[in-house]
C-alpha cells in the first residue's frame, strides 16, 4: 500500500514539475532545481530525483553554468519520446479515471436534485389527483363528507394553497425585476439546478484546499528574496502559526528543503537555505514580505432566495412524507366498498381492512392507485412514500445545519490566524510602543467575532515569545514594546548583509553545443 501510494505521489510530482518546466516562457529559458523547488514547493529531495527524468523524457537541453549548477530549457517543446501501448494505455486509463470521477460527482448531484424534486412532483401529483377525483364525486352525494375524505383532502388543498400562493408572490416580485419584462439586458446566465442544490447541501469546496502548496511557494519565494535566511517571527508573519506550531513546522521546512538552523554572532536563531538560492530566475514572488491570507469558506455561493425554495421544497416532502407513513402504520391495508347513496348512484369508500374505520381520503387514493402498479400497496407506500423521503429530508436538514457550523467555527479560527500575520507583521516592523489597537484588521478575513479579545489574545502571544517592556501612554492606553526583538531584527539584518549571493556565471557546458 505504501510503495503504490509513493507511486501515485511521484506521479502527481512529475506533472508538477513538468508543468512548472512548460511554464517558464513556454520551456525555452533554463530552469534550475531551485527554480522548480520555488514554482511547485516540492521537496527538495523529490525534485533532484525526477529532474532528471522530465529532462529524459522531454529531451531537454542541459546547460552546465561555472557555479555548477544545471539549466534545463525545452527549446524542441514538450513532446515526450515514449511509445508505444504501454504509455499508451497508462495515459488512457488516467483519462478514463478522471472521466469516472467527473461523472460519478456528476451523477451524485443529479441524483440529489431527482430525490429533492423528484419526490415534491410526485407528491403533488397525487395530491393534484385526490383534488380532481374529489371535485368529480363531490357532487354524488352529501354522505361523501362522512366518509372519511376530510383530513386527507383538506391536507392536500391546504398544500396546492399554501403553493399557489408562493408562486403567486414570486411571480409578483419578478414582474418588478428589470431583467424579466421589456428589457433589452441580458438576464445573468443561472448555474444549473444540480449544482445549485448540491452548493446548499455540501457547499462549494474548501477555499483553502492547496494552502499548504500556497503557504509553502510563500515561504520559499521569501527566502529567495532575502538571500535564503529566514527567523521565527517572519515564519509566523508568513503562515499564522503559534509559535510552538511554527517551531514544528520550520523543522519540517529544513528536511524538505535542505534547511540549517544557525547562530548569529549574538546568539540569534535564524534557518539557512543555500540550496534554495541557486535559481536562473530572479522575479520576487515574496509578495512585499507577506503573505496570500486564508479565505473564508462560504456556507453556499446560491442566492439566499434559492435556499429558501428549496427549504420549502424538503418541508413539502416532510409534510406528506410524514402523512403517508402515519396512515400506513395507523390505517394499514385499505378495501374498496361500494355503497349506495340517496341518489341511488354507487359511492366508493376506502375502509382499513386492520381496524374498520374510514381512512383518510389522499392515503385510500393513492393506496387505489397503486394497486395497479402491485398486489400489495402498503409497503410501497411505506417505505417508498413515508421512510425514504423522511429520511432524505432529514439528511437534506442536518447535513447543511452541521456544515453551518462547522464553517462558521472554522472561519473563526482562519479569521484569527490571519490576524495573527498582522499581529507579527506591525510587531515586527515597529516593535516600540505597540497598542492592542494597532493590530487592525483591514479584511473581513482577517477579523474574529470579538476583534479586542482577539487583539489582546495576540500580544500576549508574542508577548510569550519574548518579554515585553509595558507602559502607559498619555491617554491612559496600555503600550507594549518588544526591544529583543528589536535587538534580533537588527541581528539578522547584520546577519544577511554578511551573506554573498553566488552568481550562476556563465554557461561551461552545453548539451547542444558539446561545447566546455
Amino acid at each position: 500500500m505504501k510503495r503504490n501510494m509513493r507511486k501515485i505521489n511521484d506521479r502527481a510530482a512529475y506533472r508538477k514539475i513538468t508543468e512548472a518546466c512548460r511554464k517558464q516562457r513556454n520551456g525555452v529559458t533554463g530552469v534550475t532545481v531551485a527554480d522548480i523547488v520555488g514554482r511547485t514547493s516540492l521537496p527538495l529531495a523529490m525534485v533532484k530525483e525526477l529532474v532528471p527524468k522530465v529532462a529524459d523524457e522531454y529531451s531537454a537541453r542541459l546547460q552546465v553554468t561555472e557555479s555548477g549548477e544545471i539549466l534545463y530549457s525545452f527549446p524542441r517543446g514538450f513532446k515526450s519520446k515514449y511509445r508505444g501501448a504501454g504509455v499508451f494505455m497508462r495515459n488512457l486509463l488516467e483519462k478514463i479515471g478522471k472521466g469516472v470521477t467527473m461523472f460519478s460527482s456528476w451523477l451524485f448531484k443529479v441524483w440529489i436534485m431527482v430525490m429533492l424534486v423528484g419526490y415534491f412532483a410526485l407528491f403533488m401529483l397525487l395530491a393534484l389527483a385526490a383534488l380532481v377525483i374529489s371535485i368529480g364525486g363531490g357532487s354524488s352525494s352529501s354522505s361523501d363528507s362522512r366518509s372519511g375524505r376530510g383530513g386527507g383532502l383538506y391536507f392536500a388543498s391546504g398544500i396546492f394553497n399554501f403553493i399557489m400562493r408562493i408562486w403567486f408572490y414570486s411571480e409578483l416580485t419578478k414582474s418588478l425585476d428589470p431583467y424579466y419584462y421589456g428589457s433589452k439586458q441580458r438576464r445573468p446566465k443561472s448555474r444549473p439546478l444540480h449544482k445549485a442544490i448540491f452548493s446548499f447541501v455540501f457547499g462549494d469546496g474548501d477555499p483553502n484546499a492547496d494552502w499548504e502548496t500556497k503557504e509553502k511557494r510563500a515561504v520559499i519565494a521569501y527566502l529567495q528574496a532575502n538571500k535564503g535566511v529566514i527567523s521565527l517571527p517572519e515564519f509566523v508573519m508568513l503562515t499564522g502559526k503559534k509559535q510552538l506550531e511554527a517551531e514544528e513546522a520550520i523543522s519540517a521546512y529544513c528536511a524538505e528543503f535542505g534547511g540549517s538552523p544557525e547562530a548569529t554572532g549574538d546568539g540569534t536563531i535564524v534557518y539557512r537555505f543555500d540550496e534554495l538560492l541557486a535559481r536562473f530566475d530572479v522575479t520576487d514572488r515574496s509578495f512585499g514580505g507577506s503573505s496570500p491570507i486564508k479565505l473564508l469558506e462560504r456556507f453556499s455561493t446560491n442566492k439566499p432566495g434559492m435556499n429558501t425554495w428549496f427549504c420549502i421544497i424538503n418541508g413539502v416532502n416532510v409534510l406528506f412524507g410524514g402523512y403517508y407513513l402515519y396512515n400506513a402504520l395507523n390505517t394499514g391495508v385499505v378495501g374498496i366498498v361500494q355503497s349506495i347513496a340517496r341518489n341511488g348512484e354507487r359511492v366508493s369508500h376506502f375502509v382499513s381492512r386492520a381496524t374498520g374505520e374510514a381512512a383518510s381520503y389522499l392515503y385510500g387514493i393513492t393506496y387505489a392507485l397503486l394497486t395497479g402498479v402491485s398486489s400489495n400497496p402498503l409497503p410501497v407506500i411505506t417505505i417508498g412514500l413515508g421512510v425514504v423521503p423522511l429520511v432524505f429530508s432529514a439528511l437534506f436538514w442536518l447535513i447543511p445545519a452541521i456544515r453551518a457550523r462547522k464553517v462558521k467555527k472554522g472561519n473563526q479560527a482562519i479569521a484569527l490566524e490571519n490576524l495573527r500575520k498582522v499581529a507579527f507583521s506591525r510587531v515586527w516592523s515597529s516593535p516600540h510602543n505597540v497598542r492592542s489597537t494597532d493590530i487592525a484588521a483591514n479584511t473581513p478575513e482577517a477579523r474574529p467575532a470579538n476583534l479586542d479579545k482577539a487583539q489582546d489574545k495576540l500580544i500576549k502571544e508574542i508577548g510569550a515569545y519574548t518579554q515585553p517592556e509595558v507602559s502607559v501612554g498619555e491617554t491612559g492606553e496600555t503600550l507594549y514594546s518588544f526591544p529583543e526583538l528589536d535587538r534580533e531584527k537588527r541581528a539578522l539584518q547584520t546577519y544577511r548583509a554578511g551573506i554573498q549571493v553566488q552568481d550562476l556565471g556563465g554557461t561551461a557546458f552545453d548539451t547542444d553545443s558539446k561545447q566546455i
